[in-house]
């Protein structure tokens, strides 16, 4: 049987500047959509926000998008989605995504979706949730954040443990399947270092 586990994703409001990343977004909807995961992301329906959730909802899938009032215009809040919930603010949004997922996946995007991958990151490493956190790593995106926390780590401001709660994966079909399971054991895998 299917998953019917809820997937949130943090990703740009922007496409990005190469077509790689519109791709991956398309690649990453139809993943989520042929598990038979729900989609839970910020709402929007611009960016890699708005093509991720329209490749969902043109699979099938549902989506529910989770947006502050104060974003619904200058985000564009998708008309279309399975459920749109409206909040008060930034912090209402997160911990509201966070209640509503399963598992968690960073694609491509600006500081909001640092931000939102850090403080997700964060909480598990505090205690606060155990659920699976997933890295796309598309095109080597995330290339230098990763190597920033094995420089963390090794100056000794992150412990090894902590990056057992890190999936990272640059083939979608893989991490939502990573992401899906319940129980799971993984290592960050760190890139190696570019000459």
């Amino acid at each position: 049987m299917r998953s019917q586990r809820k997937i949130c994703v943090y990703c740009g409001s922007s496409r990005g500047e190469d077509s790689v990343y519109a791709k991956s977004a398309e690649t990453l909807g139809r993943e989520i959509a042929c598990n038979n995961n729900t989609l839970v992301y910020g709402g929007a329906k611009i960016g890699l926000m708005g093509i991720l959730a329209d490749t969902v909802l043109a699979e099938g899938g549902n989506v529910i998008g989770v947006m502050p009032d104060n974003l619904a215009d200058l985000e564009i809040a998708h008309d279309g989605l399975s459920e749109l919930f409206l909040c008060q603010d930034m912090h209402a949004r997160k911990k509201k995504m966070s209640e509503l997922s399963d598992g968690f996946i960073a694609m491509p995007g600006g500081l909001g979706t640092l931000e939102e991958f850090f403080e997700i990151w964060t909480w598990a490493q505090l205690g606060i949730h155990s659920k699976p956190i997933g890295i796309f790593n598309v095109d080597n995106y995330f290339d230098p954040m990763i190597f920033f926390i094995e420089k963390a780590i090794s100056a000794g401001f992150i412990k090894p443990g902590h990056t057992s709660s890190l999936i990272i994966e640059d083939q979608a079909e893989n991490l939502v399947k990573l992401v899906n399971v319940e129980k799971y054991e993984t290592v960050t895998k760190v890139p190696d270092k570019k000459e």
